[in-house]
């Protein structure tokens, strides 16, 4: 099962979109996932709100995650974060339009954008490349 994959099926099993994407990296990044799976709860749903969509919110998680220095005297990594994620938004932004929950749902009487498994695909997609340059 590859981390696409991985990310479906815990969405299935009752992880939220967040939860899905973030969790999914713990093994390559060496995170617990009880952990980021308690970290990442608040930004499904878009925030709760169906803003912010909770796969993209997890790709700031994840990035975070892998290129944080951690150090919390003087952090130096704030830029390549802030870089990286730039890159991940325009990307999931040229695959999808948008990266607002409601909008990607179609919640407003306007067309669906992407599913919520799609969209999780794609922030792992991303993810793979960006961070690990896995195509």
């Amino acid at each position: 099962m590859d981390r696409k994959e991985l990310a479906v099926h815990l969405h299935t099993s009752g992880f939220n979109c967040s939860q899905s994407v973030a969790c999914s990296f713990c093994n390559v990044l060496g995170y617990e996932p009880a952990t980021v799976f308690k970290l990442a709860e608040g930004f499904g749903a878009g925030m709760g709100t169906f803003g912010t969509c909770g796969a993209v919110s997890a790709m700031a998680m994840v990035i975070g995650m892998k290129e944080s220095d951690g150090n919390l005297d003087e952090p130096k990594t704030k830029r390549r974060c802030y870089q990286l994620m730039q890159q991940a938004t325009d990307k999931f932004l040229e695959k999808n339009r948008s990266i607002v929950c409601r909008e990607l749902k179609g919640m407003d009487g306007t067309p669906v954008l992407r599913s919520c498994n799609g969209c999780i695909e794609d922030a792992v997609e991303i993810l793979d490349e960006l961070l690990l340059g896995i195509k």
